[in-house]
């Protein structure tokens, strides 16, 4: 015990010395450390603890393995489930085409309608074709006493072959037309009828062709086509019309430059002139040359080009030479809403008795024949797509011909000898230099399958250099379109023009100061209307009405168009 407290005592004397030492005044000793390295950390390494640490547990419980077994009990059910079927794609039914179809029709004004048309193939690469046409009018006008009956029959021929590197066809045919000088003014009109009985108004026109072309794949020569055609009539008159146009392509990089000729050659004669004696004779010859370089970049087509012409009047010797434009370009500004379109084209176009009856029908055989020069058309516009199934088409234009063929009235001829067209009822060719400004709008719509419709308006200002006016040329014409199939079977379609107001020249009048000669013709309009019944993919009926408004309108001077006309008949295609 005594050693124990002698310890506690000499510890306790220890603790005192040291904190007695730690509380002098003096300071602390300073001392200089000089690192050799500089200090470099080290982390010791890891020891992960295992995931599935190894038990050792001599208690661990064992698994009781479990045996067991599945009883099935049938279940009774009537369900059956339906088998799947593949959805069937809806095939349009295929249309049978027919290489031959014939129609019959009869209308009023005793009105026959007959067309027949047949192809035959040779092979896989050629064809015949045959087409035959009648169309014939008997019934009169009322106020008119002359006879105005009509009618038109024409054969046509073809033969067509497609080859691999090369295309061509032959084309033949004959027509003939009658047509009958009615046009009769109030004067001769109140004649006695032996007048009528014992004067011919009949005109018959016969004519024939014979044409071709021939069209080859990666040549040089793209290809020529011609066309020879003969007309004569009641009155010895003939004529002559040859034309051929062979073209010339070379392609220069992406672009083609391509080079066209065109040779128009019309000779003919007319018995007698209107008012003078002796026969009428015309010759000309027309060359022309063609170059032009076609650019297409992108969204801008351009072709850049001349015509130059020369007309040799055989007839007199005498020689014209004509140079014109042939530029064009089109540039899409909004894909296919928007496509602006500009252009000064020219050329001479040959003028002849078979194209002036082509138009008018009632024509004296007492014509002067020449040709007419486009000296240039300058136009633009604008045409696209609204949406896909509207589309338009807006321009303007300024052209100026020299030498442009008028339609006028002739005078009666006060000849013993006085034939059909003598008495104020057929019409001349006057020639003058006519400027024209024209405004052109259409806009056409395809709603659906079944209905489209459409609407166009020309309007035209003239300036003439000699003559009062520009003869028998309308300022305004207007079509509104439709077609429509109101079931599968019934189909039709119906249009409605208007044509205005066109001046004439009347110099029986000369007689009587106080009369003017020019006469105006009122503007009309002509609706037409037609129904088709499919009986089945070979046979249908059809009927067409005509000028259903009623209106004895004036087309020509003198020459009022039949009333409403209804026209039924039946087609039937078919194969040999």
């Amino acid at each position: 015990m005594a050693k124990k407290q002698f310890v506690f005592f000499f510890l306790l004397l220890l603790s005192i010395t040291l904190t007695t030492a730690q509380t002098d005044d003096d300071p602390l000793g300073t001392e200089v450390v000089t690192i050799v390295k500089p200090y470099a950390p080290s982390i010791s390494d890891a020891f992960k603890i295992k995931e599935t640490p190894v038990l050792n547990n001599s208690v661990a419980a064992q698994k009781t393995p479990v045996e067991y077994s599945i009883f099935s009990v049938p279940v009774a059910s009537t369900f059956t489930p339906a088998k799947g079927k593949a959805a069937t794609v809806v095939k349009a039914e295929k249309v049978k085409l027919y290489d031959n179809y014939a129609t019959l029709g009869f209308g009023n004004y005793t009105t026959i309608l007959g067309e027949l048309y047949s192809n035959f193939q040779l092979s896989r690469t050629d064809n015949v074709g045959v087409f035959f046409k009648h169309n014939s009018a008997q019934g009169d006008i009322d106020g008119i006493r002359a006879d105005a009956n009509f009618f038109d029959t024409q054969l046509d021929l073809n033969y067509t072959s497609r080859q691999r590197d090369v295309a061509y066809n032959i084309d033949a045919g004959v027509s003939h037309e009658q047509y009958n000088w009615y046009g009769i003014n109030d004067d001769f009109n109140r004649q006695p009828n032996t007048f009528f009985t014992n004067t011919d108004f009949t005109q018959n026109y016969f004519s024939g062709y014979l044409g071709g072309g021939i069209a080859f794949e990666d040549s040089f020569f793209s290809g020529v086509s011609g066309n020879l055609r003969y007309l004569s009539d009641s009155y010895e008159s003939s004529e002559i019309n040859v034309k051929l146009q062979p073209e010339f392509l070379f392609p220069i990089s992406d672009n083609k430059f391509t080079l066209g000729i065109d040779v128009d050659y019309v000779s003919g004669s007319f018995f007698e002139g209107l008012f003078l004696p002796g026969a009428i004779n015309y010759n000309h010859l027309n060359a022309g040359f063609l170059p032009s370089l076609d650019i297409v970049n992108n969204d801008l087509s351009l072709s850049l080009g001349v015509a130059a012409y020369t007309n040799f009047d055989l007839e007199n010797s005498d020689t014209n030479f004509y140079l014109y434009p042939n530029v064009s370009a089109s540039y899409r500004v909004v894909d296919e809403i928007v496509i602006a379109y500009a252009g000064a084209e020219g050329g001479l176009m040959q003028n002849s008795f078979y194209g002036f009856k082509e138009v008018n029908p009632y024509i004296s055989p007492t014509l002067t024949i020449m040709p007419t020069s486009k000296t240039y058309d300058i136009f633009g516009g604008l045409k696209g797509k609204l949406a896909n199934s509207i589309a338009y088409n807006l321009n303007a234009s300024y052209k100026n011909e020299t030498d442009k063929a008028l339609f006028v009235a002739n005078t009666f001829s006060t000849a013993t000898d006085t034939e059909g067209y003598k008495y104020g009822n057929s019409f001349g060719i006057l020639y003058d230099d006519v400027n024209t400004l024209q405004v052109f709008g259409e806009i056409t719509s395809e709603i659906s399958q079944n209905f489209s419709l459409g609407v166009n308006a020309t309007f035209n200002s003239y300036s003439t250099d000699t003559t009062a006016e520009a003869w028998n040329l309308p300022a305004l014409q207007a079509t509104l379109f439709t077609t429509f199939s109101i079931t599968e079977k019934l189909y039709g379609g119906a249009s409605i023009f208007y044509v205005g107001e066109r001046k004439d020249l009347d110099l029986n009048t000369a007689a009587f100061p106080s009369v003017s000669p020019v006469v105006t013709l009122d503007g009309y309009v002509d609706l037409n209307v037609n129904f088709g019944y499919k009986f089945s993919d070979r046979l249908s009926v059809f009927v067409k009405g005509s000028n259903l408004i009623g209106d004895n309108y004036e087309r020509w001077y003198n020459y009022n168009v039949q009333g409403i006309q209804v026209l039924g008949g039946a087609t039937y295609k078919f194969d040999w």
